[in-house]
């Protein structure tokens, strides 16, 4: 191999390693994060979904979670709705 065909070598695996860096690795990292909140959830802790509303689990199933969003409405969401905890926790 001529120097030049290193060249470009070197730089393609740079340019890799600046793409995992940039976007693969915190994605991965959202997506543990993510799914520790959905495995940790519990009855009692306030949430707030992916679609902004914010609530208070009151009962946990298989793959969905029944939220107090006021003191006469329940709403039922999917696991994967919730974004976040409420507050910042």
């Amino acid at each position: 191999m001529q120097a030049g065909q290193y060249s470009s070598i070197i730089w393609f695996a740079v340019l890799i390693g600046v793409f995992y860096f940039l976007l693969i690795r915190p994605q991965q990292q959202r997506t543990r994060e993510h799914q520790r909140l959905i495995s940790e959830l519990q009855v009692g802790d306030r949430v707030v979904t992916i679609g902004g509303i914010h609530g208070t689990v009151r009962s946990i199933f298989d793959d969905t979670v029944s939220l107090q969003v006021t003191e006469d409405v329940q709403m039922t969401f999917s696991k994967n709705a919730m974004a976040r905890r409420a507050g910042g926790e």
